[in-house]
């Protein structure tokens, strides 16, 4: 029975490729310094009496290396849109130009350029602790299997390929938190 036993590292390195996703959303909301559309992708705005993201009641351009602007469609949700971004925590002051809401992107001193990249090894963490704990879920499906009557040079022949897929996913993190935490010290 357990010597047809096959692990599914399609399904491992999907969630993995899961855990990668979720880390690059959290370094895309990390203000580098530079204006960018996707620092305002965790902010929902209550339009319509329900949550819903910024990108989907107005218009996110970046004009110039400082600056976002938002082109909200509807004139009633202006200043719902500006209170959103006030409260989001992204530390941007809005101002209003009709119906265009322009977000300037001030410096970053040297002790928030830190902060920043402590917070960015923080999100790399948690997405290792995620891959590994896949590398669990993995190797116990391979003990339940062995328990069932898998060879011993099976075991270690999946053990192996779990790891090897852990270890390249884990590599993956480390670089992306290098080359964000390089960003986000950039002058």
């Amino acid at each position: 029975m357990a010597d047809d036993f096959e692990l599914d590292t399609d399904d491992l390195q999907r969630r993995m490729d899961g855990a990668i996703a979720a880390l690059r959303t959290e370094f895309a909301s990390l203000r580098t310094g530079r204006a960018s559309a996707s620092m305002l992708e965790p902010v929902q705005v209550e339009a319509y009496g329900q949550m819903t993201p910024i990108n989907q009641v107005g218009t996110v351009n970046v004009p110039e290396p400082r600056m976002v602007t938002i082109n909200v469609w509807d004139k009633a949700m202006v200043g719902k849109v500006e209170k959103a971004i006030r409260e989001s925590g992204l530390g941007i002051n809005p101002q209003l130009n009709g119906t265009i809401i322009m977000l300037p992107i001030p410096e970053l001193n040297e002790e928030r350029r830190r902060e920043l990249t402590k917070v960015a090894g923080t999100y790399a963490e948690h997405a290792r602790v995620a891959i590994r704990n896949l590398r669990r879920d993995g190797m116990d499906q391979i003990k339940k299997a062995k328990a069932d009557g898998l060879s011993e040079d099976d075991q270690k022949f999946w053990e192996q390929e779990v790891q090897e897929l852990t270890d390249r996913y884990i590599k993956q993190v480390d670089q992306q938190l290098e080359t964000k935490q390089a960003e986000i010290m950039q002058v």
